[in-house]
């Protein structure tokens, strides 16, 4: 009865030692770390241990070695001949490795920070034998490296989590996250009105009655200001300027801030979003290599890009300006 009551026993250690082998080392420290970050008390505890990744491993497989060793001799003291051997074998790999694993891989996590103690005594039990290995592996393999995602991986993930009822991200922030993460891929040609479709005001055009009216009735409240010629642009006309008292009369060059930016065509949106930011503007001229302008854009076309969406006001006749400018050009 005794020899039953050991064999038991081991059988319960290799589990243990299978089970906290694939369970811890599936946990990677990293993602630890950020979880601690965030209050997780499980994963503070786990990291005590996972940190020392090699030690860690070390220490469980020399463990289940032992046991699994020391479980096969007793169960040789019971039964003999192949019947011994089977016996062993089935013991070990179903109670021993299939259960467990099975158990430790779903629940890594708050089974390993309920076992952490137990952990940490063996740990303490086989540190002699435990840490010279795990100081030759920490040499010869180096730090362990964090787990890196690319930014398509990191789309598909937030992917499964939105399709999944188990997580908290819905469409919307699906949606938004996945422009966030490709944006900066994009020109900006990609997303500026062209040409065809801005509207600009010549600088020596005369502000009277009819011209406010006018101006009172489009969608946009800054128009390009130029002189002489579309490419030469001078200014920007903003409606608030209009609202004053005296401008009747004046030109639209004299009243228009000078002070205009301009962007290349093949600049990256998110230099441009950042360029937006500090400058404190709304809106730029676009040229090309040969500085000629070419369209322009507002801060609105990239948060466009990054929301996936449409923004419109109550102004606005046309949702999407390049799709006017293709018609326009279609109907040429």
């Amino acid at each position: 009865m005794i020899e039953y009551l050991i064999v038991a026993l081991l059988l319960l250690f290799s589990a243990l030692f299978s089970g906290l082998t694939l369970g811890l080392m599936s946990l990677n420290a990293a993602e630890l770390k950020r979880k601690m970050s965030m209050g997780d008390k499980d994963a503070e505890k786990v990291y005590s241990v996972r940190r020392r990744g090699n030690l860690l491993l070390t220490t469980l497989l020399i463990g289940n070695v032992a046991i699994n060793s020391t479980l096969a001799i007793f169960l040789g003291s019971i039964a003999t001949g192949v019947m011994a051997g089977l016996v062993a074998t089935g013991l070990i790999v179903i109670f021993g490795e299939i259960a467990p694993q099975a158990i430790f891989s779903r629940y890594a996590l708050s089974l390993g920070a309920k076992m952490v103690w137990l952990v940490k005594i063996f740990i303490f039990i086989t540190y002699p034998l435990s840490w010279p290995i795990a100081w030759v592996l920490n040499k010869a393999l180096g730090e362990e490296l964090a787990t890196i995602y690319s930014k398509r991986e990191l789309m598909k993930i937030i992917e499964e989590h939105e399709d999944t009822e188990h997580s908290d991200v819905d469409e919307d922030e699906e949606r938004i996250i996945k422009g966030a993460l490709t944006f900066s891929n994009m020109t900006v040609k990609d997303v500026m009105t062209p040409r065809t479709v801005v509207e600009m005001f010549d600088a020596s055009q005369k502000i009277d009655r009819k011209f406010l009216t006018s101006f009172k009735k489009s969608s946009h409240t800054r128009i390009p200001v130029y002189k002489d010629s579309p490419d030469d642009i001078v200014g920007m006309l903003y409606l608030s300027q209009l609202l004053g008292e005296g401008v009747v009369g004046k030109t639209v060059g004299s009243i228009a801030d000078k002070t205009v930016y301009f962007v290349n065509e093949d600049k990256k949106l998110d230099d441009v979003f950042n360029t937006f930011i500090s400058t404190r503007r709304h809106l730029f001229i676009v040229r090309n290599e040969f500085n000629v302008l070419v369209g322009v854009i507002a801060l609105e076309d990239i948060l466009e890009e990054i929301i996936k969406t449409e923004i419109m006001d109550e102004a606005d006749k046309h949702q999407d300006m390049r799709k006017l400018a293709r018609q326009k050009m279609k109907n040429k």
